[in-house]
Formats: C-alpha cells, structure tokens, sequence
C-alpha cells in the first residue's frame, strides 16, 4: 500500500495525478477508484492506494481511499445484516404451533355449529310438518247422511240433452228461435248472452206452449 498526496485533479473529467516519494513517476487515479468515498478528491488530500499495471504499460491506482474520509456502506451490506439477524434470531415453536391450534380449534367450533344449525333446522321442519298436517285433518268437512239428502236441492243437477252434434252456438238467444226444448237446452249452457232462463233454474222456455 502507497501513500501519496493528490498533485492535481480534473472534476470535470474525473481523474488525476498523486505524488508519492515511494514512486518515480506520479500514478494516475480515476473518479471510480473513490467511488465508495463519502465525498469527491480534492487536491492536497492524502491518498492511500496500490498500483496496477494496465495492458499499455501505464501504471493506476486502484483500491484507493482518502485519508479521514469515512466511506460509504454498500447496499448489500445492510441486507446481509438484516438477512443473518433474522436467521441468528431463536425460534420459538410456541409462536409457530398457536397459529396452527387456533385455527384447527376454530375450524372445530365452526363445524359443531353448522351441525347444530342444520340439527335444529330439522327439528323445526319436523315440527311445522306436523302441525300442518294436524290442523288439516280437522278442517276436513264430514259430510253426513242429512247433506246428501239435501244436496240435490241446494244443488240441481244440470240437464244436458244427451245428444248434441246438431246444436251448434249461433249467436241465437231468445226461445222464439229454438227448434225445440233441447236445443234450448243446450244454448243455456254452452253459448254466451242467452235470454232463455229468466229464473236461472236450468229449465229455458217454460211458457214457450211449442215445447
């Protein structure tokens, strides 16, 4: 290692020249060989630095550094402390198996309540099923011998002429324009707006003498 002062120094080039009483010849530095250096050279500073031969013969300073001048960290340096102390640092398997616990016993309680939730969904079905079917059966009517005897009078059965492939709805509504009782008959109960049934008994044309 050589130690020399700055004779002269370019900034806007970048390099310069150190003096050193250990060297015949001043050694030329470039700006690169100080880039870890917290500031710039300047001339008259005190360099520390070894010399390297280059394939045209001329000789360079290399790994050079400024005399009471601290020098930069490199980035890689702060991420290899941070990385070791994070893989120096004990592990604690108590802080690793209580996540693990938690959520097994969680994923437990949530399917004892799922189970609960669908057994007394069941229960409530199974229970309104009844119920239903309970009040239904009561509210069936039982129909007695007395409602058949007067069924057909609160009922009258309808009369329908037992053949009518001749009858057809015409637009015909009054009795003076039957042919006959059937076909009256068939008009009340098949074709719309008919006049022939004024008491709504089933029985059309009642004082028609033709019928």
């Amino acid at each position: 290692m050589h130690k020399g002062l700055l004779k002269s120094w370019k900034t806007d080039k970048g390099f310069g020249f150190i003096k050193s009483d250990t060297l015949e010849h001043d050694t030329f530095i470039h700006i690169s060989a100080l880039k870890h250096m917290s500031r710039k050279p300047k001339v008259g500073d005190t360099i520390y630095f070894e010399v390297a031969t280059q394939p045209d013969g001329k000789t360079k300073a290399i790994n050079c550094r400024i005399e009471g001048v601290a020098e930069l960290k490199a980035p890689n340096q702060t991420t290899n402390a941070t990385f070791n102390k994070t893989a120096n640092a004990p592990h604690s398997n108590t802080s690793h198996n209580k996540p693990h616990r938690i959520a097994k016993s969680n994923f437990a309680s949530s399917f004892l309540g799922k189970v609960a939730s669908i057994g007394l969904i069941a229960v409530l079905c199974l229970y309104a099923f009844n119920k239903y079917n309970t009040h239904s059966s009561s509210q069936t009517p039982v129909i007695t011998n007395d409602d058949l005897a007067t069924f057909d009078k609160k009922y009258p059965k309808v009369v329908i002429p037992k053949s009518t492939q001749n009858f057809t709805c015409d637009g015909r509504q009054h009795c003076s324009q039957m042919t006959s009782k059937d076909e009256a008959i068939f008009f009340i109960n098949n074709c719309p707006n008919t006049k022939m049934d004024g008491d709504k008994d089933g029985d059309p044309c009642e004082r028609d003498t033709r019928f």
